[in-house]
């Protein structure tokens, strides 16, 4: 089985190109000020024009009200929506009915408690991001390059679709994977050499580590 791999925060021409090379499935673009990752709707529309059919384009965005959603998705002509905040489940299947597009909402894990909250969002929100939630201090919902105890997710239905993000790198992503027995992946710092910049040999590491996880989760599968 491939592993969906999400490169969020892109900004540059040469990260979105390399990253849809390396065999990203979706590219994120982040609209969200406080973030050092943040790019403008028009900016973006231009890069997605340049990968557009070969990878899922994502705008994420965090407690957007209408008009700027509007003019990002007029910008964009994203294929999904992230919701990155504090949106509620009234707040998603407004967004859906409005654009027209599926959602993906992010929540925050740190504890097993935090599950609980993907009830309500359940047969709403198309599929979940999993995130880690942000350290004291911080202004930004994601991105923060922290991770969560990924056992937490030995609790949830297995019929939750989902997307594992939060501090994900070339060196821990095969932990990641083999523990969470996750299908799809996101990250943003984890590729970065500076918040913002991406690393185009950290992004090839990356995609490296995912590959040699993919094959021994098949070398296990086969062996069952």
């Amino acid at each position: 089985m491939k592993t969906d791999v999400k490169i969020c925060g892109l900004k540059t021409a040469e990260a979105v190109e390399r990253a849809v090379a390396l065999g990203a499935s979706h590219t994120g673009f982040i609209f969200f000020p406080k973030s050092p990752r943040n790019i403008e709707p028009d900016d973006a529309g231009r890069l997605a024009a340049r990968i557009r059919g070969r990878a899922k384009i994502v705008a994420v965005t965090v407690d957007a009200g209408n008009d700027d959603l509007d003019e990002i998705v007029s910008a964009l002509n994203p294929d999904i929506l992230q919701l990155h905040g504090s949106e509620s489940p009234e707040r998603v299947l407004t967004v859906k009915a409005v654009y027209g597009l599926p959602v993906m909402k992010a929540l925050s894990i740190r504890e097993a408690s935090d599950l609980d909250r993907i009830g309500p969002y359940v047969g709403i929100a198309d599929r979940f991001l999993f995130d880690a939630k942000p350290p004291a201090g911080s202004e930004l919902p994601g991105g923060n390059g922290v991770s969560f105890d990924w056992r937490l997710l030995d609790a949830l239905d297995g019929g939750v679709d989902y997307m594992l993000s939060g501090g994900l790198n070339a060196s821990n992503i095969g932990e990641a994977l083999a523990l969470t027995g996750a299908r799809a992946i996101d990250t943003s710092s984890g590729v970065e050499s500076a918040p913002g910049v991406k690393d185009l040999e950290l992004m090839e590491a990356f995609f490296d580590a995912v590959r040699r996880a993919d094959d021994e989760r098949a070398r296990a599968g086969s062996k069952t």
